[in-house]
């Protein structure tokens, strides 16, 4: 069978794989992208996309039951599911549909199929369809025989399962379940605390599921700064959720309508029923079939070992993403996929720096990071300045009804750098990057102090933040 040569090769069609092989085509390199799935990833189709659709539905919702408070009428509030879900998917579907567009128009072959790594510069893919989105070409299943001196892996992540609490699709789900869910849990149980389970557990108890969320850490949200995270579960409690730390699942019994949980802390063991569960304890990466082990690249505990430009220890073969490790962000692999084609075209390109990656979980409230927490930062020798700012002290907060939240910023107290910021409350997610740019900047108090913010907007909390670290706060 003969080869097709390419210059690149992508394996993976997510955030990482698509951008890296837009930015290989702009950058003049002939490149094939080979996806055994859907275009556009984990994230578009079954993560990132469909479950802030989800929660944008639930969000709603919760405005609705408060349209008194806004002086508005509301009358036999209601929703439904198989819509909400309708429209999650369609979004998905809508965004995954524009990929392959941009596919096109950057003029990317893309393999439908599963790819094995052969040799150095060699993939064989298993196509069920070859679609070349260049042509509009579609064969019948065989095999095609690729080569390139530069292979980016882009595979990805799956949600981790542990033993006794493997996902049915029934009674226990996963991620994806719980994205097309059949019915309407009405007792639930979340086992992990990170932004997956956090944000289901927010969705669904919004809706009006009586809602439990299990960590086995001391403290929900174990990423995020502790006082976010105590800041948080107040909310949460407040909103009817139950939260159970320093907690581990240790089995689950399943029946027809129904799952017992055994949940044990403290040496001591308590059972729980609920109808449904759903289990996000963290990822693994898409390791396997790949060839890896033939080519001998490094694999620790299911994540291809990397140094700071991506490269594998074998030569013209990068890893990206969620397949590469922490942290497990979608902008993140996109940030590599660009620095990893830049670097095969031959531009001088700068290694990512976590500690400058945003972080962002979208339940209500919202939370949003980025560097280093107050305690992270002391542990690192930091002698810190610290600054906080309530939501109920900013004009627009209070006048969109979002009274609750705190704007926080860790500084280095010797050198003015900005260690860290952290939020918790109404649109955070959007705020966080003016912080990030900050580091990006290697901005100091004094510029951001300097800076010019707009009134009434929520932003102006971080400016004031900034001055309560320095004991210049102006409104509270």
């Amino acid at each position: 069978m003969a080869q097709q040569a390419y210059d690149v090769i992508v394996i993976g069609s997510g955030p990482g794989g698509y951008v890296a092989a837009i930015r290989a085509s702009q950058l003049g390199l002939k490149v094939a992208v080979i996806e055994r799935e859907n275009l556009g990833g984990i994230c578009l189709n079954w993560g990132c996309i469909p479950t802030k659709a989800l929660l944008r539905s639930a969000e709603v919702f919760h405005l609705m039951h408060r349209a008194k408070e806004y002086g508005l009428k509301a009358e036999g509030i209601s929703f439904d599911l198989d819509a909400v879900v309708k429209r999650s998917r369609g979004v998905a579907g809508q965004l995954s549909a524009g990929i392959g567009h941009l596919m096109k128009k950057n003029k990317v072959s893309v393999f439908m199929g599963t790819a094995t790594l052969t040799a150095p510069g060699k993939v064989s893919v298993k196509t069920d369809v070859k679609a070349d989105v260049k042509s509009d070409v579609k064969s019948d299943k065989g095999t095609q025989e690729l080569t390139a001196p530069h292979i980016i892996l882009a595979t990805g992540a799956r949600a981790r399962e542990l033993p006794g609490l493997e996902a049915d699709g029934e009674r226990v789900w996963s991620y994806r379940h719980a994205l097309a869910p059949k019915r309407m849990p009405k007792d639930l149980l979340v086992i992990g605390s990170g932004a997956i389970g956090i944000e289901f557990a927010s969705f669904f108890n919004t809706l009006g599921a009586k809602t439990t969320v299990v960590e086995v850490m001391d403290r929900i949200l174990p990423v995020e700064d502790a006082e976010i995270g105590a800041f948080a579960k107040k909310q949460f409690v407040r909103q009817g959720m139950t939260i159970l730390e320093k907690t581990t699942v240790t089995k689950l019994e399943r029946g027809k309508d129904k799952v017992t949980a055994h949940l044990e802390s403290g040496g001591k063991t308590t059972t729980v029923e609920f109808d449904t569960v759903i289990s996000a304890v963290g990822i693994v990466g898409n390791t396997e079939g790949l060839g890896l082990e033939k080519l001998g690249v490094t694999v620790d505990r299911t994540h291809v070992v990397t140094d700071e430009y991506c490269r594998t220890g074998v030569e013209g073969l990068y890893a990206i993403g969620d397949l590469a490790g922490a942290p497990w962000l979608a902008h993140k692999a996109s940030h590599e996929g660009v620095m990893v084609a830049e670097m095969i075209a031959g531009q001088k390109v700068h290694p990512i720096k976590p500690g400058s990656i945003p972080g962002c979980t979208y339940c209500h409230p919202q939370i949003a990071s980025v560097g280093l927490t107050e305690a992270k930062a002391k542990e690192a020798g930091h002698e810190v300045r610290v600054g906080r700012f309530p939501f109920i002290g900013n004009g627009k907060a209070i006048a969109l009804g979002e009274p609750e939240g705190m704007v926080k910023t860790v500084f280095d107290a010797k050198t003015g750098e900005l260690l860290g910021a952290h939020m918790v409350g109404a649109e955070v997610t959007e705020l966080i990057q003016g912080y990030t740019i900050a580091r990006t900047l290697e901005t100091t108090e004094a510029e951001l102090m300097h800076t010019v913010f707009p009134h009434p907007t929520l932003s102006e909390m971080m400016h004031e933040s900034v001055l309560d670290a320095y004991g210049r706060a102006l409104h509270f």
